[in-house]
C-alpha cells in the first residue's frame, strides 16, 4: 500500500484482516485515552497495605484546609505550613502549587515522614511522590473539583505544573501521632 491509496480502501483491508489496525490520528487517541482510563481505574483501585480509617477520610474531605508538620532536611527542626488535602476517599493528596521551590516538599521527600493535623485528627504519614504524570493530573482533578479554579493543572500534551510535579500520595506511617 503506497502513500496514494485512498482510506475507504484501508477500510476494506482492515475489515477483511483483523491484523491491519486503524492507524488514524482521531483511533490512536482513543486508543490513548481508553488505555489511560484503564490505566487510572486500575491505579484507583489497587488496594493499600495500611488504608486511613474513614474518620481520617472524611475529615480530610470536609477540611479546606490542613497543618502539615514536615521535619527539616538539613536542621531536622519541626516546621508547619498550612496547604490543601485532598482525597479519592481511599486514599490521601497533598500538593505544593510552587512545586519544589518551596521547603516542604523537600523536606518531606528528604525526610520521608510527616504529620498532617486535620480538624481533630493527627496522622503520621509516609509521602510517596507521584512520577506518573496521568496520575499526577488525576490528583489535580481531585483539586480542582474541591476547590476550583485556583488550581492550575496541565493537559495530556501539555509538561506538568509545578504543582503535579510536587504532588504526593500520603501513606499511613503507624500510630496517629
Amino acid at each position: 500500500m503506497g502513500d496514494g491509496e485512498d482510506e475507504e480502501t484501508d477500510g476494506v483491508a482492515a475489515a477483511r484482516c483483523p491484523r491491519v489496525h486503524d492507524t488514524s490520528k482521531a483511533a490512536i487517541k482513543t486508543a490513548e485515552t481508553d488505555k489511560a482510563r484503564r490505566a487510572a481505574k486500575h491505579r484507583m483501585m489497587r488496594p493499600t497495605l495500611n488504608d486511613f480509617s474513614a474518620d481520617v477520610l472524611a475529615a480530610a474531605a470536609h477540611e479546606r484546609e490542613v497543618q502539615l508538620t514536615t521535619f527539616g532536611r538539613r536542621s531536622g527542626k519541626s516546621r508547619s505550613v498550612t496547604i490543601w488535602i485532598g482525597t479519592d476517599g481511599r486514599r490521601l493528596f497533598i500538593r505544593s502549587g510552587q512545586g519544589f521551590r518551596r521547603d516542604w516538599p523537600q523536606n518531606l521527600l528528604a525526610r520521608g515522614e510527616g504529620i498532617v493535623h486535620m480538624g481533630k485528627h493527627t496522622v503520621r504519614v509516609k509521602p510517596q511522590l507521584i512520577t506518573d504524570a496521568d496520575e499526577a493530573r488525576e490528583v489535580s482533578a481531585l483539586y480542582k473539583r474541591k476547590y476550583g479554579s485556583f488550581v492550575k493543572a496541565s493537559r495530556p500534551d501539555q509538561p506538568l505544573t509545578l504543582g503535579e510535579q510536587a504532588t504526593f500520595e500520603l501513606l499511613p506511617a503507624g500510630d496517629d501521632a
